[in-house]
This record gives C-alpha cells, structure tokens and sequence, in this order.
C-alpha cells in the first residue's frame, strides 16, 4: 500500500498532474504549465469543491502566414480561454500548432494550424491575400492583398482582416491581418494596413499581462510604408525589395507580415501557438 493523502485516509484537497514537453512553474499556491510544442498532460484529482477537478487554460492557435506580392497580413490564431475549466483523471493530448508557411511565390503560404486542448480548439489565422486576392477565414481573418475589391478574411475567435485596396498608380497595399482584439486595418494611399491589436493575458505570472493573437501587417510596392504588426506576437509587412517580411513571434499565435511587390522577397510565417494550464496545488 502507498498513501496518497496526509497518511490520516483522507485524499489531497487540491490537483497534482503531470506532463509531458510542458513548462513548469510555480506561482505562488498555483502550477503553470506551458506548452511551446504539443505534450501531454495528466491531472490527479483532488477534494476541494471549487479547485480539486478545475483548470485556467490558455489556448492560441498558430498565426497566418503572410500574402507574398503586396501582401495582405496574416490573421492571428484563435484565441480560447476559462478561468474554471472542469478536467477527469485522464492523459490529454496537447497539441501546439504551427504557423502558417511563408508566401515565396505566389498562392503559396497557408493558414496557421489549429492548437487543442480536451475539447478546446484555437483555431490557426487565415493567410493574408496575395496580389488581388482576398485574406482567408481563420481565427482571426488574413489581410486582403493590394488590390481594388479584395476583402478581408473572416473570423471565428477574433477579428476579420482588413481590405487590400489600389493606392497611386501601381502602389497597391496589403490590409492588415485581423487581431483576437482588433480588426486589421485596410490598406490606403501609399500606406499598407496594419495588423489588428492581440489581447493581454496574465496566466503565466499574476499581475503580469503577455500579449497574444496579434495580426500581421500589410505589404506594399517598395519604398512606401508598410504595415505595422499588431501588439500581441503579429510581424511587420515589408515595403523594401528583396527584404523578407517578418514572422510572427513564436507562441504568441501571432500573424506573419505581408510580402512586397517583388519576386524576391517572401512573406512573413505565422507564429506558432501555445497551450497554457494553471491550477491551484496547495
């Protein structure tokens, strides 16, 4: 026999768990656990009524890669969280999705990959439009590529891209991808947009906010202004040619940069997503 309480009979009042790739760390009477990569985790239940059987989670799906030639930026990935999630004594798999794969011609960059956790999914970012085509749907939507009539992708856990739009004479700028927070911005003039704002979160370490699921910004012909990336991981258009967009910030969901009018230059990837548990020890 081996004693799993206080040796008096009685079972633990709060979680124990273990895991597999993930983080640990200690905050105060509270475990969190990060996942960079996928894993796995198992809880052990305890007693106690309101934290023996719950979680906090955190679930960010990858970003969006960036459109390749006045590229719209690409969406963030979806956002998911609870602060009293209800969990059994069982393995969950944990699954960390990539980022979208960078634009290097056109039509070939991708959404971000879906990030899960029990029956939790973020959804991956759309990508941003190439040239005269419109961002894709995903977690947040991707930027439309430069272009009069391209729209911004739609969103399922956060917002649509912006538009991509003609600017003066054959400057064409990207829109931005959408953020979990805000929506990216169209492009206009000679001004790329830029990416949608991602939302704080203090999971990690109590009192301090990271910033997730933020949107890529636009591209645009060289030697205008591309877009911004969105607070929250989202990568920066490029507006320089031969210069590489920006990537999305790994583990942040965020969304790539929109590539510049060049056949040179790719891109910006998606930043891959992350999983995060949190739960009362002792």
């Amino acid at each position: 026999w081996i004693n799993v309480g206080d040796g008096t009979g009685s079972l633990p009042a709060y979680m124990s768990a273990t895991n597999t790739n993930g983080i640990e760390t200690t905050d105060g009477d509270y475990k969190v656990v990060t996942f960079n990569t996928s894993g796995s985790f198992t809880p052990s239940i305890g007693t106690d009524a309101t934290h023996g059987n719950k979680v906090e989670y955190l679930v960010i799906g990858g970003g969006g890669a960036g459109g390749w030639s006045d590229g719209g930026g690409g969406g963030a990935g979806g956002y998911q969280t609870n602060t009293s999630f209800a969990v059994t004594g069982q393995d969950y798999t944990i699954t960390v999705g990539a980022g979208g794969t960078a634009a290097t011609a056109p039509g070939n960059g991708t959404d971000g990959v879906d990030s899960t956790f029990s029956t939790i999914t973020g959804d991956g970012g759309g990508e941003g439009g190439d040239f005269n085509v419109n961002g894709s749907a995903g977690g947040s939507g991707g930027g439309g590529g430069g272009n009069t009539g391209t729209t911004g992708g739609s969103a399922t856990q956060g917002q649509a891209g912006g538009a991509g739009h003609t600017g003066t004479g054959t400057v064409r700028p990207g829109g931005g991808g959408g953020g979990h927070t805000g929506v990216g911005v169209a492009g206009s003039g000679t001004t790329a947009g830029a990416g949608g704002a991602g939302t704080a979160n203090d999971i990690k370490i109590t009192g301090t906010n990271v910033f997730y699921a933020g949107g890529g910004g636009g591209g645009i012909k060289s030697g205008n202004t591309a877009g911004a990336g969105g607070t929250g991981g989202g990568g920066a258009g490029s507006s320089t040619s031969g210069v590489v967009a920006t990537s999305g910030t790994a583990n942040t969901g965020g969304g790539g940069g929109g590539g510049v009018d060049a056949t040179t230059a790719a891109s910006g990837a998606g930043g891959s997503g992350v999983v995060i548990i949190r739960y009362k020890f002792q």
